[in-house]
């Protein structure tokens, strides 16, 4: 009878072996249509030439890169001068994004870790209410944000009653508020991840470090930090890449001075004014940023396990 079941399951295992590509055509039309197609059209109107009065002229040229690195102009007949006015854009999202990735890290791990250490459904009820907010729109979410925390808002009246403060602090459109917005959008992106590994974490190399005089702070750094390394880095990228592109928090919680490089993409395709081919450009070199940091990440990954 065993080798019968031994069989059974050879056999059962490798009925699907020879159409894995059929099995896999859905996904592959479904990437390449709703994923490959529309990159491909933003790369290809990223080369094409503006229109006077909006949309695009089907002329390529390089005109709408060479606007985002190099000033030649009012009438474009000056010799070049390098732009840093987009560049500084670009800075100010990445250390943006960085500062919410690790602001969530902060708040993310330890959340994460007591809700990992909680019994039966309480660990459930602590999941719940973790996701609640992505029950509500993200724009509806932002803007109850903007209410919250405006000069006269509940936060600034609430502080005034308590006496914490002699006049309401201004929040709204700094860089405080613009943290704030994507701090509280996409903490959940960090803490599930992290939850997941802590989960698989075998608590006996806890307690056997304990057992050998390890303290608290040897057994986080050498231990836990390593074991739950991919679900630190998972939830990192997914805070970090739709951090670096966001344009609701920058436009509704921040001012001109908090201006990032999604609000720029984001005016570029607004009304007839809009510069769709630079709009293709930035998105492409933000595109390629992103890619860049995730190649150079998978190598390093390949390299460890190796």
């Amino acid at each position: 009878m065993a080798g019968a079941i031994t069989n059974n399951s050879k056999s059962n295992s490798g009925i699907y072996a020879g159409s894995a590509h059929v099995l896999m055509l859905p996904s592959w039309l479904i990437i390449g249509f709703f994923l490959l197609i529309p990159v491909l059209l933003m790369l290809v109107y990223s080369f094409l030439t503006k229109e006077f009065r909006g949309g695009v002229i089907w002329e390529f040229s390089l005109d709408a890169y060479d606007q985002f690195f190099f000033y030649r102009g009012l009438f474009g007949d000056e010799p070049p001068v390098f732009e840093w006015t987009y560049v500084g854009i670009f800075w100010r999202s990445i250390w943006q994004a960085g500062a919410a990735t690790i602001f969530c890290l902060i708040i993310g791990f330890p959340t994460a870790w007591f809700i990992a250490m909680r019994r039966g459904a309480n660990k459930s009820v602590w999941l719940f209410l973790i996701t609640i907010p992505y029950w509500v729109n993200l724009l509806i979410r932002t803007i109850s944000m903007k209410f919250l925390i405006r000069d006269n808002g509940p936060l600034n009246e609430w502080l005034l009653w308590m006496g914490a403060i002699n006049e309401p602090i201004h929040m709204i459109n700094t860089n405080f508020a613009v943290q704030l917005g994507l701090f509280y959008s996409y903490l959940p992106f960090m803490v599930l991840p992290i939850y997941a590994s802590v989960e698989r974490y075998n608590f006996a190399l806890s307690e056997a470090a304990a057992d050998l005089y390890a303290s608290h702070w040897e057994t986080l750094r050498l231990i836990i930090l390593p074991a739950v390394k991919p679900g630190i880095i998972a939830g990192c990228i997914l805070v970090f890449v739709p951090s670096l592109g966001a344009f609701l928090a920058p436009d509704l919680l921040g001012g001109a001075k908090t201006f990032m490089i999604g609000s720029l993409i984001e005016e570029q395709f607004k009304g007839n004014a809009g510069n769709w081919p630079f709009g293709a450009a930035a998105s492409m070199i933000l595109l390629s940023m992103v890619l860049a940091m995730l190649t150079y990440y998978a190598r390093q990954q390949s390299k460890e396990v190796s």
